[in-house]
């Protein structure tokens, strides 16, 4: 059992060591424009990966449980508006005991799951790369320095890839959302606005 055990772990092995391989060679390019212009781009392409990744695939399980939650919960808040405040709040309480609670926990974590296989795991992967294919001694020996950026002089900050790398992927995620904002503000300014009746039949 143990050596059939070792010998998946060795295939395993090899097998992220031929993946990596295989990426080495296809952002091999990017290494021309430097470490930090390289992890950059590796990071703006894992945000806009993620994004693409949570927006389009979802569980038929979440779908569902999606569905049916906000089909209890509608009917929660039709109960609430009943005519008898106490009689609304026991139907209501009633609903969260009998559906409402287990349908939202079945929910919460199915979208965490989905979360974690569409968010985190590629987040994680990637960062995993980075790490190894810019160690300290790879950095020196591609571009001449064993860091990314070097702050101060006597005592100076060295930034390394993993850092730079979560840097980036910050900084791509807020640059998405202040381009989105700034998108949508300016749609809103462009739509026109309509024109009330009694101006139009003077």
């Amino acid at each position: 059992m143990n050596e059939a055990m070792d010998i998946l772990w060795f295939k395993i092995v090899a097998g992220v060591q031929y993946v990596k391989e295989i990426v080495d060679i296809v952002l091999g390019p990017l290494n021309y424009l430097g470490p930090a212009a390289a992890i950059l781009i590796i990071a703006v392409a894992t945000a806009a990966l993620t994004r693409f990744l949570s927006r389009r695939f979802k569980t038929r399980r979440y779908i569902a449980l999606k569905k049916e939650f906000r089909h209890w919960y509608d009917i929660r808040q039709q109960a609430l508006k009943g005519q008898d405040s106490e009689e609304a709040k026991r139907l209501a309480k009633n609903i969260d005991q009998a559906k409402l609670n287990r349908v939202y926990y079945d929910y919460f974590f199915e979208g965490l799951l989905n979360s974690l296989a569409t968010k985190y795991l590629p987040v994680l992967t990637v960062l995993s790369y980075v790490n190894e294919a810019y160690r300290p001694d790879t950095l020196l020996a591609l571009f001449g320095r064993d860091y990314i950026f070097k702050f101060g002089s006597d005592d100076p900050i060295l930034v390394g890839s993993v850092f730079w790398f979560i840097l980036s992927l910050l900084a791509a995620h807020l640059a998405w959302f202040a381009i989105k904002k700034l998108y949508n503000r300016i749609l809103k300014n462009d739509t026109p606005t309509a024109v009330p009746a009694s101006s139009t039949s003077a």
